[in-house]
């Protein structure tokens, strides 16, 4: 059975590892290990079977160009490559939305596959004329999910990860 809680330091380490295995020893890790030693606001959960780490995922303030509304930034989810196509991926999202939902979270932001967050809520950003950050990312690839319109500018903006996701783009 799988566990769905908050991230705690004695997890860092498994954490660790599983981005390097779901990622094939990309830059997620590292990146993961900067966001934590740099943002104070940053919110993480795991999964846990049998007392072992097998999924992951982060969110990060994000913000959107000419407003103060900050939100939240999905990057990286993982989960262990002998534990995916489980739900446990959909379990870590669903849970840490709910979590984002219920504590006044305007709206969450993620490039990812447009084929597997829209069941969660996500719908293209540009609908809502928020552009990405990066040059060449697909409309369909940068998503959002927006809590309350009314905190989003209705002229349009950029949205922005946190300055370390450069490094990894």
């Amino acid at each position: 059975m799988i566990e769905i809680r908050k991230e705690e330091p004695q997890d860092r380490d498994a954490v660790h590892n599983l981005n390097l295995a779901a990622f094939d020893n990309g830059p997620e890790a590292a990146l993961v290990n900067k966001l934590r030693a740099s943002c104070k606001d940053y919110l993480a959960f795991v999964a846990v079977e049998d007392g072992s780490v097998v999924g992951h995922i982060l969110f990060t303030p994000a913000t959107v160009d000419g407003s103060n509304v900050v939100g939240m930034g999905l990057a990286p989810m993982a989960v262990l490559p002998s534990h995916q196509r489980k739900g446990i991926g959909s379990q870590l999202v669903l849970h840490g939305l709910k979590y984002l939902r219920q504590s006044g979270c305007p709206f969450v932001i993620v490039l990812g596959h447009s084929e597997y967050y829209p069941r969660f809520g996500f719908e293209v950003a540009s609908k809502y004329r928020l552009l990405c950050q990066w040059d060449g990312v697909p409309d369909e690839a940068f998503m959002v999910t927006v809590a309350d319109a009314n905190a989003l500018p209705k002229v349009g903006a950029v949205a922005r990860y946190r300055g370390e996701f450069d490094d990894a783009m």
